[in-house]
């Protein structure tokens, strides 16, 4: 199959989108609500552990835009839209709202061993599996975001797909960075998608360049318990590095640009 033919039958997927928005309905508003969808790393508190607290608490504090944390713990894209979290924050979206998505931590794996209901179908395009517990069909990451995406598009918001955030890329003593593979799948399904109203934001670049700044032990100091869950101080500083990649354009201008505060921190 063709390049391009490959990203058209990816995008015109499951979820239909009957009419595309206006250019009125995708100005602006004065005040956008900002939905962030995801997992641990981003939701309230953490690895509920009482140690660690997710950047989606924490990001309000560098937008100008009202800002509403809907990411679960344990989630992946798949399970986020299986439980119909995706549906749920499509509802109450209104034209001119912003929906953030990032996951990655819990994908990996296989459904077709041991399926834990969160493991996505290997592949960055159309791929099946059947998963060995329930017998569904099962999708790849790039799908599934492809299709939350559609539905926040239908209701006239914007999209960023936001890449996960590195695990402690200090912990063994020497900074290593190595993006996995789901921060190029975010890549893929924003090509896939080519809108204008979606953008692609590499979170995990962004908190990497930081954390070499920071050096070995202030790094280390924000993992409590393990190398995945920040501490509340990581997590805030986790939201600063997003605001800064979106405030000067690590990957293009997206629709939160508009919304990050003026002298917003640089930590990178």
């Amino acid at each position: 199959m063709k390049f391009t033919a490959f990203y058209t039958a990816l995008a015109l997927g499951a979820v239909q989108v009957t009419a595309s928005p206006t250019p009125a309905d995708l100005a602006p508003r004065a005040a956008p609500t900002v939905y962030l969808c995801g997992d641990s790393t981003m939701a309230k508190n953490g690895a509920n552990d009482g140690a660690t607290d997710g950047w989606g608490q924490y990001f309000g504090k560098y937008s100008t835009a009202t800002v509403v944390n809907k990411a679960i713990g344990g989630r992946s894209a798949r399970s986020y839209w299986n439980e119909g979290r995706f549906s749920a924050v499509a509802d109450v979206v209104q034209s001119g709202d912003i929906v953030v998505i990032e996951f990655g931590h819990n994908d990996g794996g296989s459904p077709t061993s041991s399926d834990n209901g969160r493991s996505d179908c290997p592949g960055a395009g159309t791929e099946t599996c059947i998963s060995d517990a329930t017998g569904e069909t099962v999708y790849t990451f790039v799908f599934y975001v492809i299709q939350a995406a559609k539905l926040m598009l239908a209701k006239g918001a914007t999209v960023v797909l936001s890449s996960q955030t590195p695990n402690n890329l200090w912990e063994g003593g020497t900074f290593s960075s190595s993006p996995p593979r789901f921060v190029g799948y975010q890549k893929t399904a924003a090509a896939a998608l080519a809108s204008s109203s979606v953008s692609f934001v590499d979170h995990f670049q962004a908190v990497s360049n930081m954390y070499k700044k920071l050096g070995n032990t202030a790094t280390n100091a924000l993992y409590p318990n393990d190398h995945t869950h920040t501490s509340p101080t990581g997590a805030d500083l986790s939201a600063q590095a997003f605001a800064q990649a979106i405030a000067q354009k690590m990957n293009g201008t997206t629709s939160l640009a508009s919304y990050i505060i003026s002298g917003y921190p640089v930590v990178y």
